[in-house]
């Protein structure tokens, strides 16, 4: 099977992003014919500059709106493309030189109308994105159960890499205003329509994540914020794990209050998983600067998810509150 594909990626004051995920482009192997389709949305800081510097390097659309956030402008990209299937990325990621090789190869024996690749840190990161993408990415925390499944039907890709059909982009309407939450929002809504989702493990990036502890606890705060309202449109997606983070930071509470009536095996344990980490960030990069970053890392995952996700689901679930008027700053209205 013939596929046309074309990156579909939004940007918002990042230009240096660009120009390090175009020249990742520039260095693929895939030799057929694609497009790359940016949308500059609404930023101050364009990326029109840079991406004329590659105009006789790569085919190139670009196209500049006004801010209504990453899926309508996800969406806009895909209504502009000549490709019948799309390949969603953000900003902030560089490309592995076989990406679109193992990308065509998968779809080639094995299609799916949506596909979702993991994310790694690149050596080029800083010791703080490496400690990051240690924390969202292990199987010692919520990359563990975040659906890494090789398996077809119940894999939820996330937008930074993405893979989508224009079939059944048309058939879904593409994303909705929500964000964070748009991508999984579209996986539930596509196996609804009875698309099967995929991940295909060898279709990798580098993904930069968040560049500031500050900016990675919002991102994270988010996160938890969204998951309640999800479970709330489709309920029959909800699952005990997406209360592990919240749990973890209930659990850790408890811990200090014990330990200040003399019971130390909880924080004993406490520890002793922080440690688990300590060693795991260690290992994989060979650096414990990286391996006590992960721990902070990790701490500001769970905390920010947790608070996020327990706020979220008192006032959706218990105080049954709209979540468009109750937390307007996650919903983009399109314009």
């Amino acid at each position: 099977m013939e596929m046309y594909f074309s990156f579909i990626v939004p940007v918002y004051n990042r230009p240096n992003e660009i120009r390090e995920l175009l020249e990742s482009m520039m260095a693929m192997d895939y030799a057929k014919a694609y497009e790359i389709v940016i949308v500059e949305d609404g930023s101050s800081s364009t990326s029109e500059e840079v991406i004329k510097s590659f105009d006789n390097s790569l085919s190139i659309s670009y196209y500049q709106k006004e801010n209504t956030g990453p899926g309508d402008s996800r969406n806009y990209g895909m209504q502009k493309s000549k490709g019948d299937y799309f390949i969603i990325l953000d900003s902030d990621v560089i490309l592995p030189k076989n990406y679109l090789s193992k990308v065509e190869q998968f779809l080639s024996t094995t299609f799916v109308h949506c596909y979702g690749g993991p994310d790694d840190a690149h050596q080029s990161f800083t010791n703080l994105q490496k400690a990051i993408s240690y924390s969202m990415t292990s199987y010692l925390t919520t990359g563990g159960i975040r659906g890494r499944k090789n398996t077809l039907g119940k894999f939820q890709p996330r937008s930074f890499n993405m893979g989508l059909s224009k079939e059944a982009f048309h058939a879904s309407k593409g994303f909705g205003n929500i964000h964070p939450g748009e991508d999984p929002d579209l996986t539930i809504r596509l196996w609804k329509l009875g698309y099967d989702t995929a991940l295909i493990p060898d279709a990798k990036v580098y993904h930069k994540r968040r560049i500031s502890w500050k900016k990675f606890y919002i991102q994270v705060n988010k996160f938890g914020l969204v998951r309640p309202i999800l479970n709330q449109w489709h309920p029959e997606t909800a699952k005990l794990t997406y209360w592990f983070p919240a749990l973890f930071l209930i659990g850790v509470l408890f811990s200090v209050l014990c330990l200040l009536f003399g019971i130390w095996y909880f924080i004993a344990l406490l520890v002793g998983y922080l440690g688990l980490i300590f060693i795991g960030a260690t290992l994989e990069y060979k650096n414990i600067s990286i391996g006590f970053q992960s721990i902070l890392a990790v701490l500001i995952q769970f905390y920010g998810y947790g608070k996020g996700f327990l706020k979220s689901y008192y006032y959706i679930h218990l105080l049954k509150k709209e979540p468009e008027k109750q937390f307007k700053a996650l919903f983009f209205q399109n314009k």
